[in-house]
């Protein structure tokens, strides 16, 4: 059974082409917003807390810092608002998700960037 839904969502789901990302890692993402007839872009820009899921069904927080509250946002990945995905920093961090991020604050939140080999 697992096989014919890997089948079927291999086929007829259109894949889009976004970069590779990890926790720790500082994207920007642009997505579309539709107000009435109007539609317009808006960007989310902050740190991958985690990544979840398989295939269709993968989802990546974001978590951003919205003056002194915190904002956290969860995109699926085959998102049809989703228009790209840019990766700003590569964050050098040990887990997969870094939920400890929530409660650091000041330079105790920041994340050591990953160097390019």
């Amino acid at each position: 059974m697992s096989d014919l839904l890997k089948f079927v969502q291999d086929e007829f789901v259109a894949k889009k082409d976004f970069p590779e990302f990890n926790a720790g890692d500082t994207l920007t993402v642009y997505y579309e917003i539709k107000e009435g007839e109007k539609t317009r872009t808006q960007f989310f820009k902050g740190v991958v807390i985690q990544k979840r899921g398989a295939g269709i069904t993968q989802t990546f927080t974001i978590r951003k810092m919205s003056g002194a509250v915190g904002v956290e946002r969860i995109f699926p990945l085959n998102m049809p608002a989703l228009q790209k995905i840019e990766v700003n920093q590569r964050g050098k961090v040990r887990r997969a998700r870094i939920f400890y991020f929530r409660d650091l604050t000041g330079k105790k939140a920041k994340i050591k960037e990953r160097r390019r080999r």
